[in-house]
């Protein structure tokens, strides 16, 4: 007996046709999972692929690191009261006899708007120059009584320190005010200067705040500036203050939402959020089984997820996260995304397979069409 092949042959060659034209190039948003699986350090490649579990977001999950050395934390806040170079002093005197060396009795003798040089002096007619920085205005009151007191008898004096420009504080960026402020009694630390210039003009949760101090810079974020009192630091004359955005940013590819470069929204953010950002995978075409996020590791994280300790450089790392599993959203949430990380959305395996379907019924569609246009 004679058994017909002709019903299997037809489905085998179609099938040999369907992967003849996958492989030739049809559009796709790029590399499947098995492509990538191909590139791994195992098969000859240059990355090491790794399988997210509870362990491994343990040792990469870690939140960007920000604060102030000890040096600033340690400064205590400056005396509010102090004369420094630069400030502007008001002087009044009163003499006790009719024709004093400054004026006459009853009637105060003012010298206004006396600057402290660079040198910290200032000079008083009668009492020379008297050094001013480093005394608080009553001791200065005290120091130049006992100097007049040698030329009229019991002088009484009042010094009074205008505005402290001498001790200012430069605040630039996203700020409600710029300028240059000067540290008053009100405004002797971080915060309230800040509220002083009017706060800042972006969203708190993005915003940055850096302290320059001479060659030393420190950085803090500013919600925590304002939940963790330890780090309102006192400032110092000269100290420059920038806020700026959060300039942070990862880029998605693939069957996502959007395929973009994305700025952070917030202090930290996982791996859920950030394809949330973005508009979610794609339900249509994206493989759940095949969400990486590429990144480079420096070689003590890089040890420390592999067990390893002879790895030295930057090593190229691609994690793998299955939402398929029992806990995969969990550890996609866990997953804490860091700056210039790439997350790439694999397609499904069908998806490739109903495009070389579409491809083969076209072409045969327009070959129909084209033999009819011929027959007539």
């Amino acid at each position: 007996m004679i058994i017909s092949t002709s019903k299997w042959v037809k489905p085998f060659v179609l099938s040999a046709v369907v992967l003849s034209l996958a492989s030739c190039g049809l559009p796709r948003s790029g590399p499947n999972k098995s492509e990538i699986n191909r590139g791994s350090v195992e098969n000859g490649g240059s990355s090491f692929i790794i399988t997210v579990d509870n362990s491994t977001a343990g040792k990469i999950s870690e939140a960007p690191v920000a604060g102030f050395t000890q040096a600033f934390l340690s400064a205590g806040e400056i005396g509010s009261d102090t004369i420094r170079p630069g400030d502007t002093l008001s002087l009044s005197i009163w003499e006790n006899v009719e024709a004093g060396v400054l004026g006459t009795r009853g009637a105060p003798s003012v010298l206004s708007e006396m600057q402290v040089d660079g040198a910290g002096m200032i000079f008083v007619p009668y009492a020379g120059r008297i050094r001013a920085s480093g005394n608080t205005p009553d001791a200065l009151r005290r120091i130049i009584t006992e100097k007049l007191d040698e030329q009229t008898p019991d002088p009484q004096v009042l010094v009074s320190r205008v505005a402290g420009n001498g001790a200012t504080v430069s605040l630039v960026g996203d700020i409600g005010g710029q300028g240059i402020y000067p540290i008053e009694r009100p405004t002797r630390t971080l915060a309230a200067m800040i509220a002083q210039a009017g706060g800042v003009s972006i969203a708190p949760d993005i915003a940055r705040v850096t302290v320059l101090r001479g060659n030393q810079s420190g950085t803090v974020w500013l919600e925590d500036l304002y939940s963790n009192p330890r780090y309102d630091i006192a400032l110092r004359a000269n100290d420059r203050v920038l806020v700026e955005a959060d300039t942070r940013s990862f880029t998605t590819l693939g069957a996502t939402g959007s395929q973009a470069r994305v700025a952070f929204e917030s202090q930290t953010l996982s791996a859920i959020e950030a394809i949330a950002q973005v508009g979610g995978i794609s339900s249509n075409i994206a493989d759940p089984t095949g969400i990486f996020v590429f990144r480079n590791e420096n070689a003590a994280t890089a040890n420390a997820v592999l067990g390893r300790n002879d790895l030295t450089g930057v090593q190229r790392f691609a994690y793998v996260l299955d939402l398929t599993q029992p806990d995969g959203v969990f550890l996609a949430r866990d997953f804490v995304i860091r700056d210039e990380d790439t997350i790439y959305v694999t397609e499904a395996p069908f998806v490739q397979w109903n495009k070389s379907i579409a491809a083969l019924t076209g072409s045969l569609q327009s070959a129909n069409a084209l033999n009819s246009i011929a027959g007539n």
